[in-house]
């Protein structure tokens, strides 16, 4: 098992959930390929999309189909938003882009979560490799993430 992989499962039974990563046949690196290997709706994939914020990322977890609003997501931060490069992504998060987990993170990031991730039992989210993703139920995520749940996406 990766050190990733280790540290998405040990973060979610450390938050006392009983919960095991998927490893899926084939890539899970986009919320199209996440949703056809595990046979669900797009939105019910929980992307992890980073900004960079200052020295650290601003997270926002977001349903699948959905693309977030730049200027929204700023005025939520309260501050200036970049592009968050592969090497912020990796030095904040442990993580390697296209399977950066809501959990288990390097270095703790104010995070934000789409309601729409809220109007399903069971959402996806990456699991720290590009082929591993769990299953969650979205109170769940907000609890162990402690995102706020608010609207930052394009209309």
């Amino acid at each position: 098992m990766s050190k990733s992989l280790k540290r998405v499962t040990a973060a979610l039974h450390g938050a006392g959930l009983d919960i095991e990563p998927v490893e899926m046949s084939g890539s899970t690196r986009t919320a199209a390929e996440a949703a056809a290997a595990v046979g669900c709706e797009i939105d019910q994939i929980a992307k992890s999309i980073l900004f960079a914020a200052g020295d650290g990322c601003a997270l926002f977890l977001t349903a699948g189909g959905r693309q977030v609003d730049p200027s929204h997501a700023a005025a939520l931060a309260g501050t200036d938003l970049g592009r968050a490069d592969a090497d912020t992504v990796r030095r904040v998060t442990g993580f390697a882009i296209g399977g950066v987990a809501p959990v288990g993170h390097l270095t703790p990031s104010p995070i934000w979560m789409d309601p729409r991730l809220t109007e399903f039992d069971t959402i996806w989210a990456a699991a720290g490799t590009p082929r591993h993703v769990f299953p969650i139920a979205p109170h769940d995520l907000r609890r162990i993430t402690k995102a706020t749940v608010t609207y930052f996406t394009a209309a």
